[in-house]
């Protein structure tokens, strides 16, 4: 599945545990919240809200005349399953380069996404990516040079410049949201 479509990466990346989640939910073609409590190693109020937040997209519906209502199973709609290689694949990649489950954050794939079309600098990162505001560009960047995933050059220019390449990790996950 290509994604050049920011808004759907923008999505995935709007809670956590979304991308875990589904890709949880493809491989064990469902399960219920306790089982998913502990698949994930998350908090009971984390997952609630990642439910909502799936369900509201459309990835994810309670298994309708299944089990308790307190008990709930829940599986993935027809949209759901259609995103659901993507997040296999993201979810290969990061156990792959040994970062934790929660480790992306909301703007993590956009930012690798934008940065593979070619774009390396923080004012163009910025453009493409139009929901979200400096400072959590900010710190998503910081955030994947630290996991490595991304590496930042300054240009010897006046004045110094920050330049944005991904690194070999990142290239990985790239290449993942490209569809390749």
């Amino acid at each position: 599945m290509s994604t050049d479509n920011p808004a759907l990466l923008g999505q995935l990346g709007r809670h956590r545990w979304t991308v875990p989640l589904i890709a949880a939910l493809a491989e064990r073609k469902g399960a219920r919240f306790v089982e998913l409590l502990a698949l994930l190693s998350t908090n009971r109020e984390s997952l609630t809200r990642t439910l909502d937040g799936v369900a509201q997209n459309g990835w994810v519906m309670r298994n309708p005349g299944h089990g308790h209502p307190l008990r709930p199973e829940y599986i993935l709609t027809e949209a759901g399953w259609a995103i659901a290689p993507l997040c296999t694949g993201i979810e290969d990649v990061r156990k792959a380069v040994g970062l934790a489950p929660a480790s992306l954050s909301r703007w993590s794939l956009p930012v690798i996404r934008c940065i593979d079309q070619g774009t390396h600098r923080f004012a163009g990162i910025e453009r493409g990516i139009s929901d979200s505001n400096p400072r959590a560009l900010t710190q998503s960047l910081k955030s994947l040079v630290g996991q490595q995933l991304v590496t930042r050059t300054i240009l010897d220019d006046y004045p110094p410049a920050p330049e944005y390449w991904l690194s070999q990790s990142g290239s990985k996950m790239a290449a993942v949201l490209a569809g390749a």
